[in-house]
């Protein structure tokens, strides 16, 4: 008799909805990103399933390393809106507030890291005076 894989739940009985593992998702169904990918999303519609896999790269102290995919049916998903002038402006401003050093007031050319809170010449600045 071949053994199921760990993650086989086409009728939902063990995890509450149809899962799958990992590459073994029937025809149809999708997740956001192979959505996104074919020009369209969800659409306010219920996840129809789920991928379930096992990471070790994922891992935490102290959890299973489970990571979940939830997949979405493709015959019920709608197109992507499309970008507005408003919305791009938006999306513009809001790149450029995360570009722009709090120090300095100078737009760095790159996403200043928060790790660091400021554009890599002031953070240097910060800390020869802490040393």
């Amino acid at each position: 008799m071949a053994v199921q894989p760990r993650f086989w739940d086409p009728r939902g009985e063990r995890f509450g909805i149809p899962t799958y593992p990992w590459n073994l998702a029937p025809l149809g169904l999708a997740t956001r990103r192979q959505l996104r990918e074919q020009g369209l999303r969800p659409g306010g519609q219920d996840v129809v399933a789920q991928v379930l896999w096992h990471s070790n790269r994922y891992r935490r102290p102290g959890t299973p390393g489970i990571r979940v995919a939830y997949l979405f049916a493709i015959d019920r998903a709608k197109p992507v809106r499309p970008m507005t002038p408003g919305r791009r402006a938006a999306l513009a401003e809001a790149m450029r507030a995360r570009r722009t050093c709090p120090d300095c007031r100078q737009d760095a050319g790159y996403v200043i890291p928060t790790s660091l809170g400021s554009c890599t010449a002031c953070s240097a600045v910060h800390e020869q005076r802490a040393a």
